[in-house]
């Protein structure tokens, strides 16, 4: 368990754009910053982090939360996790007491796989340098492909011994289960009850996620037999997804924020040697072909892609292939092609960094330019196959998402091919049709794969679920978008929601304005013994649900509520003593102004006219002061319960708590954040609280009315004079409740 301080620490300590950055290109926009969302494959940034909140959301998914809750999504890890991984970002110190064999057992299969992998980098690791075999082999292979040792270090490469069972045996002592060791692919079950280590003999080079948590490994041989695999990578498993893991994206992704821009090169090596080399903003597919996982991973840090890749036939017909992938994408495409002779690994190593740089700059080219040039040459003057070449290159600008983009491009495409800029846009256009017609058929067999899966597996499809043939097409980009079409409404249309879907509606009003401002001051209380004392907006609520006998209806608000009501004295303590540290530094603040304004001429004080100067300054330091002091309190208070309820160990009020929050985020335009003034709520809470308290109480009188109105429908004539009476009393409460709500004097409990 983490103690209640500790927790407090990091919870003050962390910063959520900080802990979103490792994760998520962000720009500031206003007062907050916008990326692409990390939970849902985003073509606009719609990712809010609001760092005044200490919240994210984005306004597509739903998706957000606190910086524990970020975590906790991103990479599934649990609560107690999720605060272990913020305090080691930020050096908070935890104790941690050693996991007996039941509470190890007990560890989630995911955590207990990425704790396994933890390991086995660190035993390879120490292999590599802490072994004759490894430092005689693994290390002086590392050596001759010229990786120094802070690269060694850096990217944690290994070796794993010829031994047959060496990591088996030593994993299983260290108290690890057997078959974890089979499930992430390190060791592979033998006939005799035990377990071979699968990378035997093999350099390792750890595969880590974008967090730098070690998910998989690549192990290459240094045999010269054929018959060999030069290359074995660990097998999928709950951690690990070849389709979504881009190798040295962990240690690329600040530099490829910073330079809005990546290289996509092939393999483990090239990869390492170009980081040594000062290129940093460099990734691989690993040997795989680009999925739209890997571009959805690349475009959270920049939309902006150079594929650098061998100079022979192969490596220029893997180009290709990515470049359509990634144009479909929405990315901005260029090509690096490398001598014949060279890979990247080889080139960066036989050329100074200024030399590299002079080949990009002078040999990066445009897509349109490079696949015009690859296809023509094959064609020669072959008018069949110069009729395919051209198509080939009209295909791929149609994949283009941006219209205007697409339009650049065919232009420039007329120019190359001398062309009538307006017969290749019909084209253009009618591929994209195409493209329309298949992505519907690809969401039409998904959801029927979906049905047939629910069938056999004994369920039935959702009653909502609409025939395949009806299911609208996914998301498009651009000219796709389908406008959603304007729907009449009749007369007998209802243009008010339910009279209990109303009630749910305002108690989760006054839910949110709890969590948003429940500890802001509101109103001073005057007490029999004639004190008086401030009154927080969480006081003032639960006083007049109180005076009304009223409670929350819906269970999880309830729920909300009361875990809201326990943290009223932990909030005082905490306040008293934040307090205590703003006097101290509000007395060395003045005191540091002051110093600046002190004439060290003792002539000059003995004026009247610069004493009295100097004690106006003091006048309008003390004020500054304490409008310092005021701003850092009300910051704390509005801020303290939020940040509590977003972090708190109870999933659905962290989840409610991080909905709520979010709903305060503002989606503003680049110029209405400039030009639009915004007006605080929480500087509306006098009139804000006992507004929604009032359109509560009038949801719930409105069901009354109802129930009573249903009665006189079916009451007979003797019983209807009764009932037409309780309804005018209904009404005039109603009336009454509108006058006294703004008056009502909160008594203290």
């Amino acid at each position: 368990m983490i103690d209640h301080n500790t927790v407090q620490q990091i919870l003050d300590t962390a910063d959520i754009v900080d802990v979103v950055s490792d994760f998520v290109a962000l720009k500031k926009r206003g007062a907050n910053w916008i990326g692409l969302c990390p939970f849902h494959n985003d073509r606009r940034p719609s990712f809010y982090v609001s760092r005044a909140k200490g919240i994210c959301k984005c306004f597509a998914c739903g998706e957000g939360g606190s910086a524990v809750n970020f975590i906790m999504k991103h990479e599934q890890l649990s609560y107690p996790e999720a605060l272990r991984y913020l305090a080691r970002k930020y050096h908070i110190e935890i104790q941690e007491k050693e996991l007996s064999d039941e509470e190890r057992q007990a560890q989630t299969v995911r955590e207990s796989m990425l704790m396994l992998n933890e390991w086995a980098c660190t035993y390879f690791e120490n292999q590599l340098h802490d072994t004759q075999a490894g430092r005689e082999i693994g290390l002086s292979y590392f050596k001759e492909r010229g990786f120094n040792d802070a690269t060694i270090r850096e990217f944690r490469l290994g070796y794993s011994s010829e031994s047959y069972d060496d990591l088996y045996k030593a994993a299983v002592a260290q108290g690890f289960n057997p078959q974890l060791l089979f499930d992430v692919g390190l060791c592979i079950p033998d006939d005799r009850g035990g377990g071979r280590d699968r990378f035997r003999g093999r350099v390792m080079f750890p595969i880590m996620n974008i967090a730098g948590k070690v998910i998989a490994f690549g192990g290459r041989t240094l045999k010269k037999d054929k018959e060999v695999a030069k290359y074995v990578n660990s097998p999928e498993s709950a951690i690990y997804s070849k389709r979504n893991v881009i190798f040295g994206l962990h240690q690329a992704k600040r530099e490829i924020s910073k330079a809005d821009k990546c290289f996509i090169v092939e393999g483990y090596a090239d990869v390492i040697s170009m980081h040594q080399a000062g290129f940093k903003n460099v990734i691989a597919s690993s040997g795989t072909a680009l999925t739209e996982g890997h571009i959805h991973a690349i475009r959270r840090f920049t939309s902006n892609v150079t594929e650098m890749f061998d100079g022979d036939a192969a490596g220029v017909k893997a180009a290709i292939r990515g470049v359509d992938m990634l144009l479909k994408e929405g990315l901005n495409i260029k090509v690096l092609p490398l001598p014949p002779e060279d890979d990247p690994d080889t080139f960066v190593r036989a050329h100074s960094h200024t030399q590299v740089e002079e080949y990009i700059a002078q040999n990066e080219a445009d897509f349109i330019h490079f696949k015009t040039d690859v296809v023509l040459n094959d064609a020669h003057n072959d008018p069949i196959k110069r009729t395919a070449a051209i198509t080939d290159v009209v295909k791929s600008i149609a994949l283009i998402p941006d219209e205007i983009a697409r339009m650049v491009y065919a232009k420039e495409c007329s120019n190359l091919f001398g062309m009538d800029e307006q017969a290749i846009l019909r084209q253009i256009k009618h591929y994209r049709g195409k493209y329309l017609e298949q992505w519907r058929k690809e969401r039409q067999q998904q959801q029927a794969r979906e049905q047939r899966l629910a069938t056999s597996a004994g369920e039935s499809a959702p009653a909502d679920m609409p025939p395949a043939e009806q299911i609208p097409p996914p998301p498009l980009p651009d000219d796709f978008q389908q406008q959603p079409m304007q729907q009449s409404v009749s007369s007998t249309t209802p243009s008010v929601t339910s009279a209990a879907s109303g009630v749910d509606v305002q108690e989760r009003e006054v839910i949110r304005l709890i969590v948003n401002y429940g500890m802001c001051y509101l109103i001073d209380t005057e007490y029999p013994d004639g004190t008086v004392k401030p009154t927080t907006v969480l006081e003032y609520i639960n006083n007049e649900l109180n005076l009304d006998q009223m409670t929350f209806s819906v269970p999880l608000y309830k729920h909300t509520f009361q875990t809201a009501l326990q943290y009223v004295g932990p909030f005082y303590n905490d306040f008293d003593a934040f307090n205590k540290q703003l006097d101290e530094d509000t007395r060395e603040f003045i005191a540091h102004e002051m110093a600046q304004e002190i004439d060290h001429d003792p002539d000059a004080m003995d004026s009247a006219s610069l004493i009295s100067a100097h004690e106006h300054k003091q006048q309008s330091i003390q004020a500054q002061a304490n409008a310092r002091a005021h701003s850092k309190q009300m910051a704390f208070s509005s801020g303290y319960l939020m940040k509590v309820l977003c972090s708190i160990d109870d999933d659905q009020v962290r989840q409610l708590a991080c909905d709520l929050a979010a709903d305060n985020l503002p989606q503003l335009s680049k110029i209405h954040t400039q030009f639009a003034v915004i007006v605080e709520e929480r500087d509306r809470l006098l009139t804000l609280v006992p507004e929604r308290l009032y359109n509560w109480k009038n949801a719930l009188l409105g069901i009354k009315i109802n129930e009573v109105k249903a009665q006189i429908a079916k009451a007979s004539a003797d019983q209807q004079p009764s009932l037409i009476e309780q309804l005018q009393e209904l009404y005039q409460l109603r009336h009454q409740l509108a006058r006294i709500i703004g008056d009502r004097v909160v008594n203290p409990r």
